[in-house]
């Protein structure tokens, strides 16, 4: 009979690969993270919330979407634990809320997305900085692209706008990056749990001021803010931070760059016909082309590059 040992050195044992975990899926995640992702200006800029005052409607729209969101991910929950080490994670969600949302409600959607998709330049220093992680040539074509196409949009429609809304669109794209970080350097706690934390921290946050405005939705306007809450924010997230733990920090934020390219398309199709409407420029085309063009070359790039996990 033929010895084990010597059966087992002729026909070696392959390793196993989980392909729920692959590379692959992480990016799939990300992906569909990024289309849910690019319904903000859908429910953002709803002509529904018009009765709301015009000064506290971000304020109120972050507060209800974080109640909701919180509702839907509860459920999805399994490993709760609390840990200092999360405090950045949700500093950073808060402020980045807020300024996303008061940015949206005070200037062109077009814009402050953009504006917040400079997060991925700084997400590619945090990811060698703190995480080694190694940068890709396809990574690199995907940011170089991606930052031309972002800086001709910028350039061209950031003449005339108000100064404080472009600050505030910048500190969402910093803050959207620290979140990305965190997410990767808390890649093994139940990703479920940490948007679920963000969310809570978020609506506390914002409860007393919400309820100094003494609104509360009415009619369809519930059912747009679960919308909100769930299907723009919750699950995108938790979608996200389970991505995010497969693939490197800066491949994910350059993958969500889908979403500022499709954001537009959601809005025109919804409120097209609203008299206050704003079609996307020239400029936005032509930089979200390049941006496309980027992802394109980051996918079919990535077949021909060693697939290393990150450390």
């Amino acid at each position: 009979m033929e010895d084990v040992s010597e059966a087992s050195s002729r026909f070696p044992e392959t390793p196993y690969r989980d392909p729920i975990s692959s590379p692959t899926v992480g990016r799939l995640m990300v992906l569909v993270a990024a289309i849910l992702w690019s319904s903000s200006g859908f429910f953002a800029k709803a002509p529904i919330f018009e009765d709301w005052p015009a000064g506290g409607r971000s304020l109120l729209l972050a507060f209800w979407r974080a109640v909701f969101a919180v509702l839907v991910l509860s459920t999805m929950v399994r490993r709760p634990r609390l840990s200092w080490r999360m405090l950045p994670m949700v500093l950073c969600f808060v402020a980045m809320n807020y300024t996303f949302l008061e940015a949206m409600v005070r200037t062109e959607a077009s814009v402050v997305i953009w504006l917040q998709h400079t997060a991925p330049a700084w997400v590619l220093l945090g990811s060698v900085l703190f995480f080694h992680e190694r940068v890709q040539r396809s990574d690199i074509w995907l940011l170089s692209l991606a930052s031309i196409g972002v800086s001709i949009i910028l350039i061209f429609q950031l003449g005339g706008k108000d100064p404080f809304s472009i600050l505030l669109g910048l500190l969402s794209g910093i803050t959207y990056a620290g979140v990305v970080l965190s997410l990767r350097w808390l890649r093994n706690e139940d990703a479920a749990w940490l948007i679920t934390l963000n969310h809570l921290v978020t609506a506390l946050a914002f409860l007393p001021a919400a309820m100094s405005y003494q609104v509360w939705p009415h009619d369809s306007q519930w059912l747009y803010l679960a919308g909100f809450g769930a299907l723009q924010m919750g699950i995108p997230y938790v979608l996200f931070a389970a991505g995010v733990q497969r693939i490197s920090g800066h491949q994910a934020s350059g993958i969500v760059l889908l979403e500022p390219v499709l954001l537009p398309v959601w809005v025109y199709l919804a409120w097209h016909s609203q008299p206050d409407y704003q079609p996307p420029s020239a400029s936005t085309l032509i930089g979200a082309t390049l941006i496309l063009a980027g992802l394109v070359m980051r996918f079919f790039g990535a077949k021909n590059e060693p697939q290393t996990p990150p450390e």
